[in-house]
């Protein structure tokens, strides 16, 4: 046995599996005669090492290297079990290197394919010769655009003969970009409304039970493309689809239309939707639409007992994202008004993202009165120190809370801060306050801080 093949038998059998091998992380048996035939024929077999180089370059990014190099390997070895799987990723890696030259050849490569070798062609090929053509198409391609608008075409009108041929395994699912028909919708990104909108409302239009992930895929498509049939595909999909989250998709695009009757509906599933995700979608829908009326459904919405609270909460929370000073007061008085705490801790979070408006100092008034809620108080103290006010404002508070749990967050909510006065008082506390817990608490908090200062007093206190 030569020497470099007695190195490999030697290093496969202590070693075991190689681990991008297919049995890594087995140990049969090993045969060493097979493993010295195995090397040998590796050696003597230049388009497997082509093959890994190129592979090596591609895996790395280097596509136009990688490109070059499978090109290599069918020119001088098409007869190799490997052309095939070369010519995929010539195209591949020609495509991934992007520009009208390299996508092009990539489309070159792709014909020579099919034509070379038609089984390669399948699956993963064709969907990336779609994708190719997709580019092209944004580009101004013509005859690309027409091939998309085909391929999309077919996807629009395939249907299965029932249910019971169709299994998962067929059925794509939305994100798989190496499916054809997903790929074929996604370059309609590329096109005209003109010629996009009819080929999407085909496949809207299909029932057949694998259109679902097509049908939410054109969801998001339709909703790129801003023309006068786009509000009503979405309240048609929105009402109708026979799948929930198409359905949600809808109500949640609608959000992008400029259309009154999108409010109208959203309002309804508000109003009569017994489905809380659809309703969840709605409100965020509403919270993103222009109209004036959205806001107010909300707050319409927000008030309503009986309804879930979570999706109260998300009333809450989307008013506080919408910066008024109708929205800031109706908050406050939705507070005295409700009953759960869940819900008062979302109003104090939501004033605490509208700084301004008299807020802050709402905050702290829940933050001094003795009749709420310690827990609110803590929630109200943590949100306002996290928004609008200032430390300068906050260090007097201390002085006014005479309940240990309210000083223990003052000093966990100045710890916070990160500012040198901050720290002073934090100082101040652990020097002098009378109460031993709280000097030990904020002890605890500078400990977690940077300033110069706290480290010398912490050197300070321990060689007292």
């Amino acid at each position: 046995m030569k020497a470099t093949a007695y190195m490999v038998v030697t290093a496969v059998l202590t070693a075991g599996p190689i681990a991008d091998s297919p049995m890594a992380g087995v140990a049969p048996a090993v045969n060493a005669s097979v493993v010295t035939h195995s090397f040998a024929a590796s050696a003597q077999d230049p388009a497997d090492s082509l093959y890994r180089a190129a592979r090596d370059a591609m895996g790395k990014g280097e596509y136009s290297r990688a490109a070059e190099l499978f090109e290599r390997l069918v020119e001088r070895y098409p007869r190799s079990g490997k052309a095939g799987e070369a010519m995929y990723f010539e195209a591949f890696s020609l495509y991934r290197a992007g520009g009208t030259e390299r996508l092009k050849a990539a489309r070159e490569v792709l014909s020579n394919l099919r034509k070379s070798y038609p089984n390669v062609a399948k699956g993963d090929a064709a969907s990336l010769g779609t994708r190719i053509c997709g580019e092209l198409a944004r580009q101004g391609d013509e005859a690309c655009a027409a091939e998309v608008a085909k391929a999309a075409e077919r996807t629009s009108t395939t249907t299965r003969a029932s249910t019971s041929t169709s299994t998962s395994s067929n059925c794509p699912r939305e994100d798989d970009e190496d499916d054809e028909r997903v790929a074929a919708l996604n370059a309609l990104l590329q096109m005209d409304a003109e010629r996009a909108v009819p080929i999407l409302t085909k496949v809207l239009e299909r029932r057949d039970a694998c259109s679902a992930p097509l049908r939410k895929k054109a969801v998001f498509l339709l909703s790129q493309k801003r023309t006068p049939e786009t509000a009503d595909l979405l309240l048609k999909i929105a009402r109708n689809d026979p799948d929930q989250e198409t359905r949600e998709q809808a109500v949640f695009w609608l959000s992008q239309v400029s259309d009154e009757r999108a409010v109208d509906m959203l309002q309804d599933i508000l109003r009569n939707s017994k489905e809380e995700s659809l309703q969840n979608k709605a409100l965020f829908a509403l919270s993103q639409h222009r109209s004036g009326r959205g806001a107010g459904i909300l707050r319409e919405f927000a008030e309503r007992r009986g309804a879930s609270e979570e999706l109260r909460a998300q009333a809450i929370f989307w008013l506080g994202q919408r910066k008024s000073t109708e929205n800031a007061e109706f908050l406050k008085a939705l507070y005295t008004r409700l009953d759960s705490d869940e819900l008062k801790d979302k109003v104090l979070f939501s004033l605490s993202q509208q700084r301004g408006m008299g807020n802050e100092k709402w905050l702290m008034g829940i933050v001094t009165n003795r009749g709420e809620n310690v827990e609110l108080r803590k929630k109200a103290l943590f949100w306002a120190g996290q928004g609008g006010v200032d430390v300068a404002e906050l260090i007097p508070f201390y002085a006014r809370l005479t309940d240990r749990e309210m000083k223990e967050q003052m000093i966990f909510v100045l710890s916070q801060k990160k500012s040198t006065a901050a720290v002073d008082k934090m100082l101040d506390i652990a020097r002098n306050d009378s109460d031993p817990e709280l000097r030990k608490k904020a002890i605890f908090w500078l400990g977690q801080s940077r300033d110069p200062r706290v480290q010398q007093f912490l050197l300070d206190l321990i060689n007292r």
